[in-house]
């Protein structure tokens, strides 16, 4: 399985769940580039105006940037269902661009790795991203091989981040024959809607200051942790860990 090394010694008990862009890696640029000629293509209309991108999903933001740079067109699943396909070519054919215009954010490949080793730990992500686009970013930025991203919860649905959070541990749970409780689950993410799916889907929060919203906002938010990064690895190790032992064990 794809799962960190400490999920062999002894059954998984504890979810961790990361965000990709601006927590773990900033690949806007060519995120950006991408969504303009897939907008282009299925509307006929350039995309003048990109709505705020912090915690959605990728159909959320298609839907909200239809409405702003195409007003009246009807929208509907099929047009973001042709959209989504379209993102994910135009995507692909920028992904020599990747590691040119991106970066992995400081400490992000080190955190992901040795919260991997904590006991008991089953790593996944949680992403606004369409499927196929989060798997290029983790694999060029070497990260997939600490996470299992079969389980994990992406833009490619159409529901709300909380609600994903909740059907990545549900499929969590019937893979490895585990109970993911909300105590021993957590979300990593920069946004304050972020901290909100979290709540809602029913995980503890640590909220990393590196996308567009402030440590202070965060906590306001009611993120359980703050860390201004990922530098600090033994700070992220320890932060998962106290969280995620909270059911006792």
């Amino acid at each position: 399985m794809s799962a960190p090394a400490g999920t062999s010694r002894q059954p998984p008990y504890r979810l961790v769940l990361w965000n990709i862009d601006l927590t773990l890696l900033d690949v806007g640029r060519v995120t950006r580039a991408a969504y303009a000629d897939a907008f282009r293509q299925v509307t006929g209309r350039p995309l003048v105006r990109l709505p705020q991108m912090a915690g959605s999903t990728e159909s959320e933001i298609f839907f909200e940037a239809l409405a702003v740079n195409a007003p009246g067109d009807p929208g509907g699943e099929e047009l973001l269902t042709r959209f989504t396909g379209l993102l994910a070519t135009a995507f692909s054919t920028r992904r020599d661009l990747l590691t040119e215009q991106g970066r992995l954010l400081p400490g992000a490949g080190g955190a992901v790795e040795e919260v991997g080793r904590l006991p008991g730990v089953v790593q996944t992500v949680l992403t606004g991203s369409i499927k196929p686009n989060a798997l290029e970013k983790l694999r060029d930025f070497c990260l997939a091989r600490f996470l299992d991203t079969e389980i994990g919860g992406y833009g490619s649905e159409v529901y709300p981040k909380g609600a994903l959070l909740m059907t990545a541990r549900g499929r969590a749970a019937e893979k490895y024959r585990a109970n993911f409780t909300e105590l021993s689950t957590v979300y990593i993410a920069d946004s304050l809607r972020d901290v909100e799916a979290a709540r809602v889907g029913g995980a503890r929060s640590v909220a990393v200051a590196t996308g567009r919203s402030s440590g202070g906002e965060l906590r306001d938010a009611g993120a359980d942790a703050v860390l201004a990064d990922l530098a600090d690895t033994a700070a992220v190790v320890r932060t998962v860990d106290r969280l995620t032992l909270a059911d006792g064990r």
